[in-house]
């Protein structure tokens, strides 16, 4: 699977954390920045990552910021995005089961660095359910 990973200055460690684990796990992993812990613009990675995975180029990304907010309101502006701000493993697997999700946004000053960790392992691992009403709503959605 080819994830692509987005933060901002507040979500730089988890971003490098996470990239770090989903590679030994075996996931094909793009880097889109930062690359500091200076300080940036949220909606400019938000939007490289939204933009790679509408276009088809990567099946998922995942993006982090201080809160997760900014960057899950800048990605569901591309079309055919779903992104997710989850801060538990329950909305991280619903999310997935009911809406197909394919961002997750988490918020590096909201839950712990194994929260995260978690949450993105579960969300990468629950499949969408294909039932019917999920997909008339997601329908709906688009």
């Amino acid at each position: 699977m080819k994830i692509a990973l987005g933060a901002d200055h507040g979500g730089f460690e988890y971003k490098n954390k996470i990239s770090d684990m989903l590679q030994n796990e075996g996931y094909d992993v793009t880097d889109f920045g930062t690359y500091s812990q200076e300080s940036c613009d949220y909606p400019l990675f938000a939007k490289k990552v939204a933009e790679a995975v509408s276009g088809g180029l990567y099946d998922r990304g995942i993006l982090i910021c201080g809160t997760g907010i900014g960057m899950s309101i800048v990605a569901n502006k591309f079309k055919g995005i779903r992104a997710a701000l989850c801060s538990d493993t329950f909305s991280a697997k619903a999310t997935r089961e009911h809406n197909d999700s394919n961002i997750l946004c988490m918020g590096a000053r909201v839950i712990s660095f194994e929260k995260a960790e978690e949450i993105t392992r579960i969300w990468l691992e629950t499949p969408f359910s294909q039932e019917e009403r999920h997909i008339r709503r997601i329908g709906m959605i688009e």
